[in-house]
């Protein structure tokens, strides 16, 4: 009696337990629609799959004659050539994106209509389920006493004492496979959040191929214009090179609470740091420009006291409470303050939400162009002294500060490359989170932005290379 009082109990704490985690996942992940158009053949995708192949060589044999004419760089004819190479190229990327995004259309497809049917199994699982609880209730609510006195003879008793051992073993089955179905449906789930990922990538990368070669297909025609008048003209098209160039590079490349320095120093930092982590030199620029224009829209922070983190505004001398987290940054700020010789009162760090936004939580206190907070570069500080080569790296130093927002963006997945990769990368630097998903006022404005500072800046980035 009390062997089966405590299987039901036990099985009936599984059922709410696994409904409960099935009912999680149904809802958290949103409900896939199968998709308009149909799932590819195998005899499709190996066509497409044939296409990018001989797509792929298009691209290296225009490659190869970019190479070959970088020795006629600076000539009237190897300009237009290269020039008219890469809007080749361009184009064929393009086509090569255009078939990538059909290939994952298709998969897109059959990954929406692979979890529908999980679901329909889940579903169908817990019906099955209901109905064998029901039945184990029927027979399990009478005592073994009561079946024994009412079972005409002792072969009916055993047969019951059997029938309820059945559906304790069914149900023990049951759950098995409603846990293997639940962890295929996660699978897939996963599986096509990144297929669409992916697609979206490729049409992001789309449309800055259209742009370059917009961009392309101009300077090519001023260059055939210059053909028809006198190759003297020429020579003022490469003056006009060379000060665009130099505009660039000396260009003041603001930082947050720091001096600024020039673009072109600002790019070695950002090389050297693309070569230690993988994140791309633009993508690094973007943030810490990002920073430095909330810098200058929002002002800064001055701590007064230590002991409860409140402060001033830097300019205004309005008081703030909870600008600096106590005693968890409050003491690390103040040791490396100390330990560069700052006066940790007069040096200032970010405001508090409520400062900017008007709200009544969340702490500031985040230092220098890198906007770390004391707790977090401390933690940084080992990785930052190898990857620099110093004792003691400095939040207010522009290197430093280029090299940690390189670390962090990688550690974020920003080194994977891609619109999708970079654009959550930088709204999780600024809130913890994903684009779209919460993290306060502006997450997704301010990954947004970021995208569009580090397209401008690869911009700058190739037209220097390109010289």
């Amino acid at each position: 009696m009390h062997h089966y009082l405590n299987g039901q109990y036990f099985v009936v704490l599984m059922v709410v337990v696994l409904f409960a985690t099935i009912g999680f996942v149904s809802n958290h992940y949103f409900k896939p629609e199968v998709a308009h158009a149909q799932t590819l053949s195998s005899e499709e995708k190996a066509k497409l799959q044939s296409e990018y192949d001989q797509i792929q060589k298009e691209i290296e044999q225009w490659q190869k004659v970019l190479d070959d004419t970088r020795l006629k760089k600076n000539t009237l004819q190897g300009d237009v050539t290269t020039l008219n190479a890469q809007i080749k190229k361009a184009q064929a990327e393009i086509s090569q994106r255009g078939n990538t995004i059909s290939r994952l259309a298709g998969e897109i497809n059959e990954k929406a209509a692979r979890i529908n049917t999980l679901e329909e199994r889940l579903q169908n699982g817990k019906e099955s389920l209901a109905k064998l609880m029901r039945e184990k209730n029927s027979t399990e609510n009478e005592p073994l006493v009561t079946l024994a006195l009412t079972s005409q003879n002792l072969s009916d008793f055993f047969d019951n004492v059997d029938s309820i051992d059945s559906i304790n073993r069914e149900l023990q089955t049951r759950f098995a496979e409603l846990r293997e179905v639940k962890g295929e449906t996660e699978k897939e789930k996963q599986a096509l959040d990144d297929r669409k990922n992916q697609e979206l990538d490729a049409k992001y990368e789309v449309e800055v191929k259209k742009k370059e070669i917009d961009q392309n297909k101009k300077e090519k025609n001023d260059l055939l214009a210059v053909t028809k008048t006198e190759e003297s003209s020429y020579q003022t098209v490469l003056a006009d090179r060379q000060r665009r160039a130099e505009e660039i590079r000396t260009a003041l490349f603001g930082l947050r609470d720091s001096q600024g320095i020039s673009f072109e120093t600002a790019l070695n930092y950002a090389n050297i740091a693309q070569q230690k982590t993988g994140v791309r030199a633009a993508m690094t620029l973007a943030i810490l420009s990002q920073e430095s224009d909330l810098g200058k829209n929002v002002g800064s922070c001055l701590v007064k006291n230590l002991e409860t983190g409140d402060g001033v505004g830097k300019n205004t001398g309005t008081p703030f409470q909870q600008v600096m987290k106590s005693p968890r940054d409050t003491v690390v700020f103040k040791a490396i303050t100390d330990q560069l010789g700052k006066d940790w009162s007069m040096t200032p760090v970010s405001c508090p939400l409520g400062a900017v936004y008007s709200i009544s939580r969340g702490y500031g206190g985040a230092m220098g162009p890198s906007q770390f907070i004391p707790s977090t570069w401390q933690l940084y500080v080992p990785r930052l002294a190898a990857a620099l080569g110093v004792s003691l790296p400095n939040p207010w130093n522009a290197q430093d500060a280029v090299m940690a927002t390189a670390l962090y963006l990688a550690d974020l997945g920003a080194g994977i490359g891609g619109y999708t990769a970079e654009r959550n990368a930088a709204c999780k630097y600024y809130s913890g989170r994903s684009c779209g998903v919460g993290g306060g006022p502006g997450n997704t404005t301010y990954g947004n932005s970021v995208v569009a500072k580090a397209q401008q800046f690869q911009q700058n980035i190739d037209f220097l290379k390109n010289l």
